[in-house]
């Protein structure tokens, strides 16, 4: 299958394996942003490959493990009013909130739903013009044109009884809120390739400029990884730093303008609070005053206390790059998949989810204590 098969080879892993241990000859930390690229790296035993000064961390590219206790809590919220369907990514149901998650309340009696799209939600809005339908639209910026256009579809249909519960968050801001903390031990990054394919290259120079930090657009195969930490390496190697595509059969400079002209119509840039890094400057997405209507937080009055975060999750250690998931004395004991104190352990692109179910005692470390 062209675009796939080839980017599992085994002889072109094998030689990307055996160049980067040729090149390597200082310890060097690199961090893939994206929860799938961390799952790839694992599943596939890509980090015991790898030469032990290779210290490959795992950012907080996985929108359900980042999204805020206090939203989830908005979502139980509405998920619990009489008259409400709230419709979700299957992801998001077993995060836990402050006291609750989705997948409890829909046991108690509430009408949640698993949706694979936004517009799915927008026809159950049309169907059923006595329920107020509320999808919750987690993600990065891949996941933002699909949610955007269910508000466009709804105002096209004149739907009154549809509106979103919004927690996009967005990947440079995140990028130099790890770079700027004084803990930062990033060397390079590998960003994520298909929130790439859709808001382009341009937000990322000034971030190579101002950190002098090598950032690599890498995809999800093994062999995208590989050439990606390759590529990364050998800029380490030879002490320069520049923006490079790898992922280039499907990110242009320019992005996706038509997605992007989409995202724009509905979605204004706000700040953001994430689970484990805090609040973010510039670094989501809120419905903006023309689309109104279509905004849950507007629409049912939402004004929730903020929760706290669990003390005994260290996602947001992780997630900076600062800890891996073994080094957390709860993981696999009292943090499991069906029990998790946090989200990257129940998430599909958790990093801790992950480790938990691919990988084995031997799986790479840190050089150096962070």
């Amino acid at each position: 299958m062209k675009y796939l098969s080839e980017y599992r080879d085994p002889e072109m892993v094998e030689v990307f394996i055996r160049e980067i241990h040729r090149i390597t000859t200082k310890p060097w930390t690199l961090m893939e942003i994206c929860g799938g690229q961390t799952h790839s790296l694992v599943k596939n035993g890509i980090l015991d490959m790898l030469p032990k000064e290779i210290n490959m961390v795992h950012g907080p590219g996985c929108p359900v493990c980042v999204t805020s206790i206090s939203v989830i809590d908005e979502a139980i919220h509405l998920a619990k009013q009489p008259g409400t369907v709230l419709c979700s990514f299957g992801d998001m149901l077993r995060v836990p909130g402050s006291a609750k998650s989705l997948l409890e309340v829909k046991a108690e009696g509430a009408d949640v739903r698993i949706l694979y799209s936004p517009l799915e939600a927008v026809q159950l809005a049309k169907d059923n013009p006595d329920k107020q339908v509320v999808f919750f639209a987690v993600g990065f910026e891949t996941t933002a044109p699909a949610n955007a256009l269910s508000v466009i579809q709804a105002d096209h249909l004149r739907l009154n009884n549809y509106s979103i519960l919004a927690s996009h968050v967005l990947v440079p801001p995140a990028m130099e809120a790890i770079l700027g903390d004084e803990e930062n031990r990033i060397d390079a990054f590998l960003a994520a390739g298909h929130v790439c394919t859709i808001m382009g290259m341009e937000e990322y120079y000034p971030i190579v400029e101002k950190y002098q930090c090598p950032i690599v657009v890498t995809g999800f195969e093994p062999v995208d990884l590989l050439q990606g930490i390759l590529m990364a390496v050998q800029q380490l190697e030879a002490g320069i730093y520049k923006l490079e595509n790898q992922y280039s059969r499907s990110v242009q400079r320019e992005g996706n303008k038509m997605a992007i002209e989409t995202i724009t119509e509905v979605f204004d840039v706000g700040d953001r609070a994430w689970r484990g890094l805090g609040n973010i400057p510039q670094s989501g997405y809120e419905v903006n005053e023309r689309y109104r209507k279509y905004n849950a937080r507007l629409k049912f009055n939402l004004d929730l206390p903020a929760a706290e975060e669990n003390k005994d999750c260290i996602s947001g250690d992780i997630m900076k790059g600062l800890k891996k998931p073994r080094q957390c004395p709860n993981f696999g004991t009292r943090c499991v998949p069906e029990h998790p104190l946090g989200a990257p352990m129940v998430s599909s692109e958790g990093a801790c989810a992950a480790y938990f179910h691919y990988s084995n005692s031997s799986i790479q470390e840190p050089v150096s204590t962070l």
